[in-house]
């Protein structure tokens, strides 16, 4: 960036300033500046946000920890090479942080659905249990077509939620489906998966349609091991 130049930057008012102050120097510094160029001073960058000094080092330790700026003794922040190492390093830190995710969303699940398969075991009307058999027609059509299936998957788990006949529970496994769908299209997409997961449909649904709360929850726990194997065991992590 040549020297007296001043680059534009937007007025940030919001909550978690500074990683939105993060994100405009980050493209400051991708657009204007080289290896070697020194940030402007903190007061600086403060009065051109309109943010406190804090936030503006909140937002370079932000920028420091994925290796974009560094600290120089007598010359302030400047910007760092580039190295292939400073980009893996942050991206394997977010990687191995949404596994984490993943599994104690799916944890969750396990925690959740096993005893809402068993309520609706007791609570699901004819009008539920024919929608959840339609569900699982459109399933199967997909399967044999060679497509994964995965609305009639959420669908499926997301009938069940409904036929326990609670709606703040209701709300929570919408949500979880909605967080896990890219995991769940992933893994519908492992050879087999999208029949085993049919399969596994069915078994719940059995016993949903035969009243019997206990088959209801341990056909669904065994469901959700079974994914969970599938999800974390190193086939999704390309």
């Amino acid at each position: 960036m040549s020297a007296g130049a001043k680059p534009s930057f937007e007025s940030v008012k919001r909550n978690r300033l500074y990683e939105e102050v993060a994100r405009q120097i980050e493209s400051m510094i991708h657009e204007q500046m080289q290896p070697g160029d020194r940030l402007p001073p903190e007061r600086e960058l403060a009065e051109r946000f309109g943010v406190s000094r804090s936030s503006i080092r909140d937002a370079i330790r932000r920028l420091e920890s994925i290796g974009l700026v560094e600290p120089r003794q007598g010359s302030g922040t400047v910007v760092r090479e580039v190295s292939g190492e400073h980009v893996a390093t942050p991206l394997t830190s977010i990687l191995r942080q949404k596994q984490t995710l993943v599994s104690e969303l799916i944890e969750v699940r396990k925690i959740l659905e096993p005893p809402l398969a068993a309520r609706a075991a007791t609570h699901a009307s004819e009008e539920e249990i024919a929608e959840m058999q339609e569900i699982l027609a459109r399933q199967a059509e997909r399967t044999r077509a060679g497509q994964p299936g995965i609305e009639e998957d959420s669908e499926f788990h997301y009938a069940i939620a409904l036929a326990a006949d609670n709606s703040v529970v209701l709300k929570v496994v919408d949500v979880l489906m909605d967080l896990l769908r890219e995991t769940r299209a992933r893994s519908l997409q492992v050879a087999g998966r999208p029949q085993k997961s049919l399969a596994a449909h069915r078994r719940i649904l059995n016993a949903i349609k035969r009243h019997d709360p206990d088959a209801a929850s341990q056909a669904m726990h065994q469901h959700l091991q079974t994914v969970e194997r599938i999800v974390l065991s190193g086939a999704l992590k390309q």
